[in-house]
Formats: C-alpha cells, structure tokens, sequence
C-alpha cells in the first residue's frame, strides 16, 4: 500500500511533473523552512530526491514512482534533472541535494534541540556520524541510531524502537529503492514528523568515502569527481541510466514534452 501525504505544504504553482515524477521548484532555504513547518505540524511526513539514475529506475519501477510521488517533498538532486527540466522549459531554481539537506538538518537540530535518529550504514559508520555530530551539535538530541543491516523479521522491532525513540528527524542511510520502500511502508508506524533518505551520506560525513571538492559541486560536476574515483561502477551506470535519460530528452523536445508528462 502507498501511503499519501499531504503535499500543500508550499505554493502548489511551485510543484512541477517532469517525466512522470513529481519534483517541487525549490530552493535551498525554501526546502529548509518548508521542513521546519514540517517538523513543528508533527504529522509524519517523507522526503525525497530525484537525480537521473533514479528517475530512469523509477520509469521502469510504477511502484517506486507511485512512492516518489506520495511523498511531501521532492526535491532536485541531480544536476541532470536541472538541466533537463530547463531545456524543456521549466526553471529549477537550483539543485539541492540530500547531502546538502542532511548537514543543514543537523545545524538546524542543533539550534531547535530537536532529537535525530540515525538508520543506517554500518555499524561502524553510522557510530562515527553519531559521535562526530554530537561533538558538533552538543545541543542536537540524539534519539538512537543503528546500522542499516538486518533481516525482514528484524523490520517490526526496529520500527517500534524508532517509533519509542521520540525522535523529530529520521534519516536512513540506504541504497535506492530500499530506503524508499522502508519509509514508505512504515511511515505512520515510525510516528517520526521528518523521515528522509539519505543514501550514502553516513559514508562521507564518517570520511569512509570523499565528496566532490565545492568547485565541482558548484560547478554541477560532482558526476565526473565521482566518475574519476569510481570508473568502473559510476562509467557502467553513466552509460546506461544517462543515456536513456538523454533519449527521453530529445524526444520530448522534438516530439512533444506533453506527451512525455513534463508540464
């Protein structure tokens, strides 16, 4: 069952489809702020990104594109959606990643006191981030965290343990679609007001794996710094996602972006 949520949380006008998913034109600071409201409303509510591999999967996927578009807020992530989107009409203000989001989060949960749990990685990893934050952010709460290796029948116990934490933020540290389906499916179970994905986040604030230098973010070219460190993962996966994303582009701009639900 997908769950639904509420998603007038922000100008409607500012909620766009681009090739069947829904992404929301928003800033940084307006995705923060938007979050806020969120948290203060307490009513359980999932965030997420899109960037090209996963709105190429989720093409594929009717199930993980239904859960994307359950969600509240959906932010674009990857440089490719911005680009596309602009050249097919459509202006988003900028990219604003899960990353980006997560850290910011953080300072924000330091100021408001608000309690964290963090799900995800391994166990080594997500004590680094849970030690390294809470050295930074002495008055951010920590209200549990635990890596994100477990077997199905584990599933119900660690929900309950979320869902007793009292926590305001949840971010999972897991491979797309598994986070996906996991907040999806126990979102109202969780009773946590802001539930986000962030992938392999835990990774790069534990220092396991290296970010981008801001050059390259700013200059949207964190795909080739990836690229460079990663060749034979991230050229297999630039080859196929991509391209086909590339495909989808030139046939909505000389076949029609309607046809190809960009509106």
């Amino acid at each position: 069952m997908i769950i639904e949520q509420n998603s007038l949380l922000f100008d409607p006008a500012k909620r766009k489809r681009f090739f069947g998913s829904n992404i929301d034109l928003l800033t940084m600071d307006e995705t923060l702020a938007t979050v806020e409201k969120i948290i203060a409303g307490g009513i359980p509510t999932q965030h997420c990104v899109v960037n090209v591999a996963k709105l190429v999967n989720m093409r594929k996927n009717p199930e993980l594109m239904e859960m994307v578009n359950s969600c509240a807020l959906v932010n674009v992530d990857g440089q490719g959606i911005v680009l596309g989107a602009r050249l097919l009409g459509t202006r988003v203000p900028e990219r604003v990643t899960g990353i980006d989001i997560f850290m910011n989060l953080m300072r924000i949960a330091d100021k408001a006191a608000y309690g964290v749990y963090f799900f995800g990685a391994k166990d080594h990893v997500v004590k680094q981030v849970v030690q390294k934050f809470s050295y930074q952010y002495p008055h951010m709460v920590v209200a549990g965290y635990r890596d994100g290796y477990y077997k199905p029948e584990e599933e119900k116990s660690i929900v309950e343990s979320i869902r007793r934490s009292g926590a305001d933020i949840l971010v999972v540290a897991m491979g797309s679609p598994a986070k996906e389906y996991f907040m999806n499916r126990n979102l109202h179970e969780l009773n946590v007001p802001f539930v986000m994905g962030v992938g392999g986040s835990f990774d790069i604030v534990a220092g396991v794996t290296q970010r981008a230098p801001v050059w390259a973010q700013k200059a949207g070219l964190e795909w080739f710094f990836r690229m460079m460190n990663e060749p034979r993962r991230m050229i297999a996966r630039y080859m196929t996602s991509n391209l086909q994303f590339l495909g989808l582009l030139i046939k909505a701009k000389f076949l029609g972006k309607k046809r190809y639900d960009c509106s």
